[in-house]
């Protein structure tokens, strides 16, 4: 089987294979989630703003966290993700809390085969990108789904942080994109110690690339942010040094670990 063009099929399971630790893991904290904590952290409630009445379209939503808290900020809230298990389990969550989203199950390539609107406001966050072979191709999707002088909010871990091996120990990857990076781990960044193993393909992706495809696509960067810690705890060597503040220990303060992007799609008529 030529994994690289299997990708979809291959990730999906990778996926389906993570959620039902995923949901029972202390990182994503579902029973206070249910109870009404939100899931969004402040690099991208930052960029969002006012979301009464706005509508969105939440792009690789996994199983709608941060797709239901936009929707009790206010807004009208289509989440789209891969994995079937991982929607049934979002649309279980959305009637245990009473939330009116809508989900789709498809991969994000093959969504205007699924839906047919315009939104306010594309959204997608931490861990998305990468999972994609052809930026271009994303960024027209983020373009097609946008109204005229619409927003897409982007915040993404930062490439500097994939160039490294697990432990944070030697520059182990190409900062640019060469293709497919076909591997499998044991557990999974939600719980290291889940009894899980899956195969995955995945991408590094370039800032020059991410915000070409933007402009290429149609959408006038208005702000880029980089920030040197993660508001999660998903990597290895790492220390809290401020609530809810995370960096790799050894590296301290001297990497990029996130980034955040605001961009408004032109309005040429």
């Amino acid at each position: 089987m030529d994994k690289e063009k299997n990708y979809i099929e291959i990730n999906r399971q990778s996926w389906n294979n993570r959620t039902d630790s995923h949901l029972k893991s202390e990182f994503y904290d579902l029973d206070n989630f249910i109870k009404g904590k939100t899931s969004l952290k402040r690099f991208e409630l930052d960029l969002l703003g006012d979301l009464e009445g706005k509508t969105i379209l939440h792009l690789q939503c996994h199983f709608g966290q941060d797709t239901i808290s936009l929707s009790r900020l206010g807004a009208e809230v289509t989440g789209v993700d891969l994995s079937d298990k991982a929607i049934e389990s979002a649309k279980q969550i959305a009637k245990n809390t009473n939330s009116n989203v809508t989900f789709i199950c498809c991969d994000i390539y093959d969504l205007p085969n699924h839906l047919d609107k315009q939104f306010d406001i594309v959204f997608t966050s931490y861990g998305t990108i990468g999972w994609l072979p052809d930026l271009d191709k994303w960024a027209k999707i983020v373009s097609q789904f946008l109204k005229p002088n619409g927003n897409f909010v982007f915040v993404e871990f930062h490439p500097v942080v994939w160039m490294f091996d697990d432990n944070f120990e030697k520059i182990f990857y190409r900062y640019f994109n060469s293709g497919a990076i076909i591997e499998s781990e044991n557990g999974t960044y939600a719980d290291k110690t889940a009894e899980i193993t899956q195969e995955y393909v995945m991408w590094n992706h370039s800032l020059s690339e991410v915000m070409n495809s933007l402009i290429k696509n149609e959408l006038e960067i208005n702000l880029f942010n980089e920030y040197d810690y993660s508001p999660y705890n998903c990597f290895n060597k790492t220390i809290e040094f401020e609530p809810g503040k995370y960096r790799i220990e050894h590296l301290e303060n001297k990497i990029p670990m996130v980034y955040s992007i605001l961009a408004k799609k032109k309005n040429n008529s």
